[in-house]
């Protein structure tokens, strides 16, 4: 069964504006489950964590299934590895001090040109505090695909991290992770992974890919601000929390910070609700596909809705591939081999004759389509492809509520924007 793009749509309030959503790279907008889970925490629940009254328990209650549901997304062993936080940013600033005060000087970490900063720079930060050396693995300009052989030379002196990416925020390029985190291990090197822009895209198993934590962000996937952190259990045990005295010593509390942003989290359950929707009503033809994988009830679900999302965005990131490729004067970067979109998500950035990035984005705007230009914190890939200090890039990124009919209407822009 495929989507029906009626039902889906209907889902999201903000698709009721007269636009065209392609900047869901830098965040998707949020569906009616997860603002319903927001607004009936606050009215019925709001109170913080651990009285002995009923609102306080009714909260701890939620955010104890939220946990719980997160594990399930990411099928991770159990509850205790998912912290909460502010953003993917601050949970990787945070954990990577905690992770770094194992470090020795002359320590090596290997981080990615192709990774968000966010992945980059905090690990950069916590090596120039312990006196450990970073080496930064190149990409390949021509496919936007990670150097495997340059990252395999990076390994040979085991270094502490390796900090990679699930899917680039700025060419779509989905990183061969079973393979990569397998290189990791086999030279003891712990992997951290940001899932932030691959978590819209499709089903995510942290026991498969055996990665020792990886972490994603809710409003890029039609939820809240808020980041989600899975941790392997022993290692988060063992390592360090920075947190105020009174605070719990217990996982995955230790980690959460201060009172978290309670109704934002409900959020998560919303959106996750979202999914296993989209399983229910349109994954069925997904079963077999997933048989023998050991999931059941919501995790089977889950799996469900996000494999029948990724098999329809398959279509619309063919389709939306073609409409740029006909566009007169367009240089589109990183995988354009059709033959080759399981090795993307439907993420794509190009530059168009002499016009300024961002004056195609304001042009677009004219139309009603929403897109995003300039380096999208992907500065690395803007840097090595050389267009950083022209603008960087224009980026259209295209989720599951998009339609082929949007996709036509942004090829006859930038058709017209070409040609004035």
């Amino acid at each position: 069964m495929t989507l029906n793009l009626t039902k889906i749509r209907s889902q999201f309030p903000a698709l009721k504006r007269p636009a065209i959503f392609f900047d869901n790279p830098g965040g998707t907008q949020i569906a009616r489950q997860s603002l319903d889970r927001i607004n009936n925490y606050l009215v019925e629940c709001n109170a913080n964590h651990e009285g002995a009254f009923a609102t306080s328990m009714a909260s701890d209650a939620i955010l104890d299934e939220v946990h719980r549901a997160m594990a399930d997304f990411y099928n991770a062993p159990d509850a205790d590895g998912i912290v909460f936080g502010a953003n993917m940013t601050t949970l990787t600033l945070h954990v990577s001090r905690s992770i770094s005060r194992a470090w020795n000087p002359g320590d090596e970490i290997v981080v990615t040109r192709l990774d968000h900063d966010a992945n980059v720079t905090p690990w950069m930060l916590a090596a120039a505090d312990r006196g450990c050396k970073v080496r930064m693995v190149d990409f390949d300009v021509e496919d936007g695909t990670l150097k495997l052989d340059d990252l395999q030379k990076a390994l040979e002196n085991k270094p502490r991290l390796l900090a990679i990416g699930y899917a680039s925020n700025a060419l779509g390029t989905i990183n061969p992770l079973e393979k990569i985190i397998k290189m990791a291990h086999d030279v003891g090197t712990m992997v951290y992974v940001d899932a932030v822009q691959y978590a819209a895209h499709g089903p995510i198993d942290v026991q498969k890919l055996d990665c020792d934590f990886l972490v994603s962000s809710s409003y890029k996937w039609f939820g809240p601000h808020a980041g989600i952190l899975y941790g392997k259990t022993d290692l988060l045990e063992q390592l360090f929390a920075y947190k105020v005295r009174p605070a719990s010593n217990h996982l995955p509390h230790k980690f959460e910070t201060g009172t978290q942003n309670h109704e934002g989290i409900a959020g998560v359950l919303g959106a996750l609700e979202y999914f296993e929707w989209i399983g229910e009503e349109f994954g069925s033809e997904h079963m077999e596909g997933l048989a023998g994988q050991g999931y059941s009830g919501r995790r089977l679900e889950l799996k469900k809705g996000l494999a029948a999302l990724r098999a329809y965005e398959f279509e619309l990131s063919r389709h939306l591939l073609e409409a740029l490729q006909a566009v007169p004067g367009l240089t589109l970067y990183g995988q354009t081999d059709p033959r080759k979109l399981e090795q993307r998500v439907a993420t794509y950035s190009f530059r168009m004759n002499e016009l300024h990035p961002r004056r195609i984005a304001e042009k677009l705007n004219e139309s009603g389509i929403y897109v995003w230009d300039g380096n999208y914190y992907a500065i690395g890939v803007t840097e090595r492809l050389g267009v950083e200090n022209s603008g960087g890039m224009v980026r259209v990124g295209a989720v599951h509520y998009n339609t082929l009919d949007e996709v036509d209407r942004l090829k006859e822009a930038l058709v017209k924007i070409s040609r004035n």
